[in-house]
């Protein structure tokens, strides 16, 4: 449920800055969208585009992981295959964690069962592992390959220069530190904050005062019946005698 609205979000956006910019050229990037940027945590990052090359419709996507990652689990999209290419590495990687790695996922390849026209919006999740690096532009590398032709999204911008000049620019994110990105991991039950906890705990033992109180009433009113009764019966055996 999550994924579909945070779909229906970007579809929205991209819509929105198209018709703002009013130039389909302009925004006819291959875009990656992060659901979290903090360094060292686990984000899922979106890759989408909503064109084609030139007119030919896309039947390819090969997104390159920038060597910082190790590894990526891609979604599995109806319509399209997915393979992980992994790479040799010249030497032992050691990982933020201390382990050791000689081979890395470079790519992530999706081919199209049915080529996609230019104006449909097509979006890709993969989760990767952030590295612990907090101020680093990771740049995602894309290959779109078309019926004819390709577009290599793969462009990076020179210190100073704005990416939205470039004709051709490759995705990118930059990592924040944890409290400028907002997100926090919580394993287990989350607890609520103090004021809600002390009403919680109020509205608790006033349903349970509540309780108690009806099953009072309840036993009074028995009680009462059942002297009356008696009383009744004894009147009854009165008048009979």
């Amino acid at each position: 449920m999550k994924t579909s609205v945070r779909r229906t979000l970007t579809a929205a956006a991209a819509t929105t800055g198209l018709m703002g910019l009013g130039l389909a050229g302009a925004a006819a990037h291959v875009t990656i969208t992060p659901d979290t940027t903090a360094a060292g945590s686990h984000a899922l990052l979106t890759v989408s585009f909503s064109h084609d090359c030139e007119g030919s419709p896309t039947n390819k996507l090969t997104i390159s992981l920038p060597e910082p990652l190790v590894d990526a689990k891609p979604e599995i999209v109806p319509g399209w295959t997915v393979e992980k290419v992994t790479e040799a590495l010249d030497e032992p990687l050691t990982l933020d964690n201390g382990s050791s790695v000689t081979e890395r996922v470079g790519q992530i390849v999706y081919t199209a069962e049915t080529p996609v026209e230019d104006g449909y919006l097509q979006q890709f999740d993969m989760s990767v592992q952030l590295p612990e690096s907090e101020g680093e532009t990771l740049a995602f590398p894309v290959l779109q390959g078309c019926v004819e032709g390709e577009t290599d999204w793969a462009e990076i911008p020179a210190e100073g220069e704005d990416p939205h000049g470039l004709e051709a620019p490759a995705p990118t994110i930059t990592l924040t530190g944890a409290e400028e990105d907002g997100h926090a991991e919580t394993a287990g039950e989350i607890e609520p904050p103090a004021g809600e906890a002390d009403l919680e705990s109020a509205s608790a033992s006033n349903d349970s005062s509540g309780a108690s109180t009806v099953g009072y009433v309840g036993l009074a009113a028995g009680l009462l019946g059942l002297i009356a009764g008696v009383i009744a019966l004894l009147r009854t055996r009165n008048a009979k005698s």
